[in-house]
């Protein structure tokens, strides 16, 4: 249905005449007739009683008032909230993060942006990154704190690499590798690895399989976990052992160890992916803020 047939037909509501709605839209009373005639027949009905002391509504015109009018508010709602977007003004900044990287680098940042802009309203999603993924093609989250998937999304997305992280193996503290300080790739030959689900972790079986690879070995997986929470019980369940981001070896985990790889070719990127267009003034903020973060670690 034309918008603009729905607005002159609002007008002529609201003002009550077809002379009083034209000299507000600044059309001439035969095209506002025009305009009220195409409507009534898209419609399939008469919507407005004409007399000599103006209009009134049938119960077409007052179903058709009731009904279009809350969507049409919602329609201008989101157009300037688009439009706002557009020019880098929105009101609102919505963030999806991994939990795991959320003390270290975005709590910090959240805190830059809450002093440099107080007006915007700061929505927070805790979603893994297949998660992420979705949720900035569906455009439900403006940036995320997503880890190496991030490197999917160069064409799509803006990204940018936070840090580049040593790598931690979680094995049980009844593993014998757990009495060194530091582990090497080639000692954990003999090991089987925690995998992740693709749709969850997009890429991780395929980073791990490549630093295995690179220290000499075939990676062996004992099962694909669906969360942190889940991949370290298999740590301790299954005598495995993960391969994650040094900042996660801060949690506490009951039969959980965490030791430092000395490879250092296995790395692993924490990066920040966002919509393309026009960055608002708090996103920049925050990224910013996360740029500083990742050089402090």
């Amino acid at each position: 249905m034309n918008l603009d047939l729905l607005r002159s037909f609002f007008a002529i509501v609201e003002q009550g005449s077809l002379n009083k709605a034209s000299e507000r839209l600044r059309v001439s009373q035969s095209t506002l007739t025009r305009q009220m005639q195409t409507l009534e027949q898209e419609v399939g009905g008469a919507l407005l009683e004409r007399s000599p002391g103006g209009v009134a509504l049938t119960a077409t015109g007052h179903a058709l008032a009731e009904k279009m009018r809350p969507l049409l508010e919602k329609f201008d709602v989101a157009m300037a909230d688009v439009r706002q977007r557009a020019r880098g003004q929105s009101a609102v900044l919505r963030i999806g993060y991994l939990m795991s990287a959320a003390a270290c680098y975005l709590n910090p940042a959240l805190s830059a942006v809450r002093k440099a802009h107080p007006e915007v309203k700061v929505t927070m999603r805790d979603l893994s990154p297949g998660e992420q993924i979705t949720a900035l093609r569906e455009g439900t989250i403006d940036v995320g704190l997503i880890g190496q998937a991030g490197a999917l999304l160069t064409k799509e997305f803006y990204v940018k690499t936070l840090a580049v992280l040593p790598v931690w193996a979680a094995m049980s503290e009844e593993n014998p590798l757990a009495k060194a300080k530091t582990v090497k790739m080639a000692d954990l030959k003999r090991e089987v690895f925690v995998g992740a689900l693709d749709e969850d972790v997009p890429g991780h079986n395929r980073w791990v399989s490549q630093v295995c690879k690179r220290a000499g070995f075939r990676a062996r997986f004992v099962q694909d976990a669906d969360s942190l929470t889940h991949g370290l019980s298999l740590v301790v369940t299954e005598g495995a052992v993960s391969l994650l981001p040094g900042y996660v070896q801060r949690q506490q985990v009951p039969g959980v160890v965490f030791r430092e790889l000395r490879d250092t070719t296995a790395k692993w990127e924490l990066m920040v992916a966002w919509q393309r267009g026009k960055s608002s003034a708090a996103l920049k903020t925050l990224l910013e803020a996360l740029a500083e973060a990742g050089a402090m670690r």
